[in-house]
């Protein structure tokens, strides 16, 4: 069970970092975690973007971070909004930092890094309106 693989203070850690990074933008990070993944993973990611309906926030600026840890496979998804302002290969920026804790089987500090990173991102294209609502649960999902 993959919730079982994170401990606890990792999966606060995790929900920590959603929550820090979301403080400064309108824009919404979900983390979508299982232990195996056996199609391409960016298909797998789009599934879980759309299951965890991201695609429905007013600005189209949620970004899901993907991770199939037995697997080894991980993907970064932002949605349209999003997708339109940051600069090409930003989320190859991302995923390179996370990789480097992921080959240290630091899963949790890889999460950690890649989504304070986004958020950075997101504050500049997306800032923090007064009436900015939490579209998005900032739990961590988990499949198989």
């Amino acid at each position: 069970m993959p919730k079982n693989h994170f401990q606890t203070a990792d999966r606060e850690r995790i929900v920590a970092a959603i929550k820090e990074a979301e403080k400064n933008t309108s824009g919404e990070i979900r983390v979508h975690i299982e232990s195996v993944c056996a199609e391409d993973v960016m298909d797998r990611a789009v599934h879980y973007f759309e299951t965890l309906k991201m695609h429905k926030t007013a600005l189209r600026n949620g970004v899901l971070f993907y991770l199939a840890y037995k697997d080894r496979k991980f993907a970064i998804l932002g949605d349209a909004g999003i997708n339109a302002k940051v600069p090409a290969g930003y989320w190859d920026n991302i995923k390179e930092a996370m990789l480097n804790h992921f080959k240290e089987g630091d899963y949790t500090g890889g999460l950690e890094k890649g989504i304070l990173m986004a958020g950075e991102q997101l504050k500049v294209h997306f800032p923090y309106q007064k009436d900015d609502v939490n579209e998005l649960s900032d739990e961590i999902s988990f499949g198989q």
